[in-house]
């Protein structure tokens, strides 16, 4: 008996380390909520405001390891508030290509992925509303494309797979000639799933 559950864990052991240096190939829907902050040096405050996301994703792998694409479009909003206390809303909606390089742990359909990377985001639509006294100090025209990292963990059950994850905004966001920085921040939250 020992010999026959020794053969079976050796056998279970061995496929789950061929299965994870076989290279595979992923594909599947996506779609959450985000929740944006503007990053400001001092003339700023900011609170988060919820978005939304939603797209395709794929997923490249072999020997533990692999790449993950996705592109979805992002409707992304914020508040910000000057040092008077006047509140400005902005609303824009972007296209979102994060590429990602991760890791997964786990056997019998369920995993748990890392993984981090960078992300070029093109806005698409911009819908600001500024008041007279913020659009003095911040004129709401954001660039054509930005650029931010994601950190972020995941958890896979069968085809079904949930993921948080942290943005943090590398570009500036406002137009040149403003000595303020303004970067966009946000977290993700999304439910993703495996068409094959």
């Amino acid at each position: 008996m020992k010999k026959i559950s020794l053969l079976f864990v050796l056998l279970c052991a061995s496929s789950l380390a061929f299965s994870q240096t076989v290279p595979s190939f992923q594909l599947g829907l996506k779609g959450g909520m985000n929740l944006s902050k503007f990053n400001t040096s001092n003339t700023f405050s900011s609170d988060n405001r919820a978005g939304y996301y939603v797209g395709l994703w794929a997923r490249i792998g072999a020997a533990g390891l692999h790449l993950q694409p996705e592109l979805y479009l992002s409707g992304k909003n914020a508040t910000l508030q000057n040092a008077a206390g006047q509140e400005n809303k902005v609303k824009f909606t972007s296209l979102d290509v994060p590429v990602l390089v991760g890791t997964k742990f786990g056997a019998a359909g369920v995993g748990l992925r890392l993984n981090t990377g960078p992300v070029v985001s093109f806005v698409l639509n911009e819908d600001q509303n500024f008041s007279q006294a913020a659009a003095s100090a911040f004129n709401g025209k954001f660039k054509g494309q930005a650029f931010a990292w994601q950190f972020g963990a995941g958890v896979d059950i069968g085809s079904i797979g949930v993921d948080l994850r942290y943005e943090l905004g590398l570009s500036k966001l406002n137009s040149t000639g403003y000595t303020q920085s303004t970067k966009l921040n946000l977290f993700t939250l999304g439910l993703a799933y495996k068409l094959f």
